[in-house]
């Protein structure tokens, strides 16, 4: 029998029955018979049988049940281990010139080609790790422009991208994820795009992961970064997407093993679940793999993870299944990476003001608690906590509101989709 079928009846029905087996302590109704039936063992997909294509055909709920039910078996079974990393050797990167142009490289050939690029990392280095295959996914390859182009409109005043594979087909002119006018002379940082999500081209390869092997290549480069090319961990900011996220905290922790040293920041953009890990092992991104950890939650229930991955935790709308104006649970896990880059736009820092909160409901009853905050690139490194706020279906997505500090707890209201100032 293949890796892939790992989820049939006989495995899991085996692993149901040592859990059965501890003792009488288990109430009949917690025993798994009550919960999981075999006729729904027997229905359930193999991995081979999910796609992404299908995942973004599939109603929002609809598919968010067929990952939860693939991801409980794979917790019940313990038979399947992470099995795929692909080489460094293998792993498109790219940076970017002052002038916009992509310079395409590999992640083994990382540092040299940086070495050749002059001022690289006298600034702020961010590095962008993708999680999901744009070449396939619209949506991936649309939010991943969008990110790009807001950083180099950060950095070198540019906001067209040479070389970028799609053009965004919204009509958004009035979008604060859109153009801004500047002739910046100097570059204020660097862009480097990891690209593991090229390289994980079906849920298979994503659900057999091994997201320690991975990040430990990436975090041996890191490595080779700041000392081949004096560029200091205290200006490298790991910015990554769904799988992408738990790979951050694995480099980062290999960063810190080999150098005794934590990276600056990790901004995970919706974390997904893990799926398969080796047993005895951490694995997954936490709080302390650097100095600062965020997260943005926008498909909890769905393809990302309603597990705390940070300091501090945003969940636009609350845990939920997907996010305004999406479709299904491909787009809602982008939507965090849409909403993280429009606060990378200059200005747009504190689009997303949000509140210490455990629910929607609570939000929005204002029984919160602790004070406002900004989702994004604003936020403050000294958060805590879970963090709840409300978006719009559209771009803008921010419900923005002045910068200063509010009087009351929430100190703003919605009014006609935005948020006003009781100020």
């Amino acid at each position: 029998m293949s890796p892939l079928s790992i989820f049939c009846l006989v495995a899991v029905l085996a692993t149901a029955t040592t859990v059965c087996a501890r003792g009488n302590s288990i109430r009949d109704n917690l025993k798994p018979t009550e919960w999981i039936s075999p006729r729904e063992l027997e229905n359930a997909p193999s991995v081979d049988e999910i796609t992404f294509e299908k995942l973004q055909e599939t109603p929002a709920e609809e598919a968010a049940e067929l990952v939860n039910q693939i991801y409980h078996l794979s917790q019940l079974s313990r038979k399947m281990e992470p099995s795929y990393a692909p080489s460094p050797s293998d792993i498109p990167v790219y940076t970017y010139t002052p002038t916009g142009q992509r310079v395409n490289t590999k992640l083994n050939q990382l540092v040299s080609t940086v070495q050749q690029q002059p001022h690289f990392g006298q600034q702020e280095v961010t590095i962008f790790i993708t999680g999901l295959p744009q070449q396939k996914l619209r949506d991936a390859a649309r939010a991943n422009q969008k990110l790009i182009q807001a950083y180099l409109q950060a950095y070198n005043g540019q906001v067209q991208v040479q070389g970028g594979q799609y053009a965004d087909s919204e009509q958004d002119t009035s979008s604060s994820e859109e153009s801004f006018n500047s002739k910046q002379t100097k570059p204020s940082g660097n862009l480097v795009v990891i690209d593991l999500g090229a390289v994980i081209r079906n849920f298979e390869e994503l659900v057999l992961l091994d997201i320690n092997r991975v990040g430990a290549a990436i975090g041996n480069t890191l490595v080779q970064l700041t000392s081949q090319t004096d560029v200091p961990q205290e200006v490298i900011y790991i910015v990554a997407q769904g799988i992408g996220a738990h790979v951050a905290g694995a480099a980062a922790r290999q960063y810190t093993r080999q150098t005794g040293n934590r990276l600056r920041r990790i901004t995970a953009v919706d974390p997904s679940k893990i799926f398969t890990r080796k047993p005895n092992t951490l694995v997954g991104l936490a709080r302390g793999n650097a100095d600062f950890v965020d997260a943005i939650h926008t498909s909890a229930y769905g393809l990302g993870s309603v597990a705390r991955a940070g300091d501090v935790d945003f969940y636009p709308n609350g845990p939920s299944i997907a996010m305004p104006g999406t479709d299904n649970i491909i787009e809602a896990s982008l939507r965090a990476t849409r909403y993280f880059a429009e606060t990378v736009r200059p200005g747009n820092d504190r689009n997303f003001p949000a509140v210490a909160a455990e629910s929607l409901q609570q939000y929005k009853n204002n029984n919160g608690n602790g004070r406002r905050a900004y989702m994004g690139i604003a936020a403050d490194y000294d958060l805590e906590g879970d963090y709840i706020l409300q978006v719009n279906a559209k771009s803008p997505f921010g419900k923005s509101a002045p910068a200063k500090k509010q009087n009351s707890y929430h100190g703003i209201h919605q009014t006609s989709g935005r948020i006003s100032s009781n100020n």
